[in-house]
């Protein structure tokens, strides 16, 4: 079944190229739409099949591949992994309908969109390091294109960017992987994630091998001061590229800074967790004050998605269950709110031709104007913001909770970012929506129920999942609290056998964390 959610969608890519060039661009457009839902449906199946009371990897799939590199195509699903795939389907289908319906090239396009969606949902399910690898690096591919051949008048210098930046990602992800296997896989190189885990390495070297791997998946989140590609490539993509890029393609990195960063090296992880901590409230901050400075719209939202991303890597660095359990709610919730601002957009910029926040004003006329797209654009902000009964509140709210015992003075800073994220929204609501309805921008196309459908989509799950938030943490609470409670154990153990691990060096802040969790699990117990 897991094979299916990856190659399905690959092998429909190579089939829409060999259909006829004959056809119009609205056939390959209704042919990928139906592809499209049946991935997703496809997906939800999958999840129907998951156990989300056990943290092992289910529904598993384990073929030798090439014994000479240790390479193995293992698949397996957990509740880290399995909110993303599903998600993935949904923004997958909803960038396809939201296309427009005569666009150049479009075998290719849907092409490059289902091989996208294949290689992401790969890196998703592979359970061995070099297969994440391979899938992590083979969405480059399809990326580059579409921005490269469909993005605005910077799409070259845009591509080329996003290219650079992602390769050398990849380069130090690849490089922690080779140097763990070598070190860790004992007398045969291996890079089974399960076996991994089980690795007992100095805490020197484990630093050692963490660094490029950190810095390989801040790039691709991306982090301050690794952010400068991603303004360009949202500004220079279409809309649907910019909504799977922005609900998807960014959760590769955070996904990746959970799955190996922890789940590999965590108690390396504890001595630079800090640093990490640090990191993500100056970069929460950077990009809500660069937000603020911006009179695009789209790079107001792309700045946005840095600033959030920010909370993400907070919580990671607490790296307690609660905290964990929140990064994993808080990719979904961003993957949610950031593809319907993505779209609000796409769809003013289609009605109006300018994203120019200085141009335009009063779309929320009832008459005249944009009155869904206006009510939905607050929607979505009144989520990004943390207003409660939103999927964004929640979110928030669990990763502050979470990090706040932990680091404390970061946590508020982010807090901070919060409040900054409400004025910049209010400022592009206020500018863009009130006030009297230019006539330079006038006649006004009217919104079709076809492109209004996929934003109440993505606004109905916002609103459900900040109702019913237990829906989504149910799947990964009990997957991310076994990444330190499951692993602490496991130190413990290999601390009796191997003294250089050094625990008595831990920060103080971890060996309170650990307490805390003895003392709740004893308390379970009784």
């Amino acid at each position: 079944m897991l094979s299916a959610l990856i190659w399905l969608p690959i092998f429909s890519a190579a089939l829409i190229g060999f259909i006829p060039a004959n056809r119009s661009s609205s056939h390959y457009r209704n042919i990928s739409i139906v592809l499209a839902t049946v991935f997703f449906l496809f997906s939800l199946v999958v999840a129907g099949q998951f156990d989300p009371t056990t943290p092992a990897f289910q529904l598993p799939e384990d073929i030798a591949w090439n014994e000479t590199l240790g390479l193995r195509y293992h698949l397996g699903i957990d509740g880290l992994s399995l909110p993303l795939v599903v998600l993935n389907g949904l923004l997958t289908l909803i960038a396809i309908a939201v296309t427009k319906a005569e666009i150049e090239r479009p075998r290719l396009y849907y092409s490059m969109i289902l091989l996208l969606s294949g290689s992401v949902v790969g890196a998703f399910l592979a359970q061995d390091l070099l297969l994440f690898f391979l899938f992590y690096e083979l969405e480059i591919i399809p990326l580059y294109f579409l921005i490269a051949i469909w993005g605005g008048k910077r799409r070259g210098y845009a591509a080329m960017k996003f290219l650079l930046y992602t390769a050398l990602s990849g380069i130090l992800v690849l490089l922690s992987f080779i140097g763990l296997a070598w070190f860790g896989g004992g007398d045969h190189l291996g890079f089974d994630y399960s076996l991994l885990r089980q690795s007992v390495l100095p805490l020197e070297t484990q630093i050692l091998l963490l660094i490029p791997l950190l810095i390989g998946f801040l790039i691709k989140i991306p982090i301050f001061p690794f952010h400068t590609w991603l303004p360009d490539a949202h500004v220079e993509a279409s809309t649907p590229i910019s909504i799977l890029l922005a609900g998807v393609l960014l959760k590769l990195g955070t996904y990746g800074l959970l799955r190996f960063g922890i789940g590999l090296f965590l108690d390396a992880w504890t001595y630079l967790a800090p640093w990490l901590a640090i990191l993500a409230a100056v970069s929460a901050l950077y990009g809500a004050a660069c937000a603020i400075a911006q009179t695009d719209m789209k790079k107001v939202v792309a700045y946005s998605s840095i600033s959030h991303m920010g909370y993400i890597l907070l919580a990671a660095a607490a790296s307690t269950p609660l905290s964990l359990t929140a990064a994993e709610f808080q990719m979904v919730s961003h993957g949610l709110i950031s593809g319907l601002l993505f779209l609000i957009v796409g769809v003013v910029y289609a009605k109006t031709g300018t994203r120019d926040i200085t141009v335009l004003r009063g779309l929320l006329n009832p008459q005249r104007g944009l009155p869904l797209t206006g009510s939905l654009m607050i929607i979505g902000a009144m989520a990004s913001a943390g207003i409660p009964g939103m999927v964004g509140f929640i979110a928030e709210f669990l990763v502050f909770r979470g990090s706040f015992p932990i680091f404390p003075v970061a946590t508020l800073l982010c807090l901070v970012a919060t409040g900054l994220t409400a004025v910049y929204f209010l400022l592009v609501i206020n500018r863009v929506f009130f006030g009297r309805l230019l006539e330079s921008i006038l006649p006004l196309p009217s919104v079709q129920w076809g492109e209004s459908l996929p934003a109440l989509i993505l606004t109905a799950a916002i609103v459900i999942f900040g109702i019913q938030p237990n829906w989504m943490v149910r799947w990964s609470e009990v997957e991310t609290t076994s990444l330190v409670t499951g692993d602490w154990e496991l130190v413990n153990k290999a601390k009796e056998q191997s003294p250089p691990l050094e625990l008595h060096r831990l920060p103080k802040h971890l060996r309170k964390s650990q307490k805390n969790i003895a003392q709740t699990n004893l308390s379970n117990s009784e």
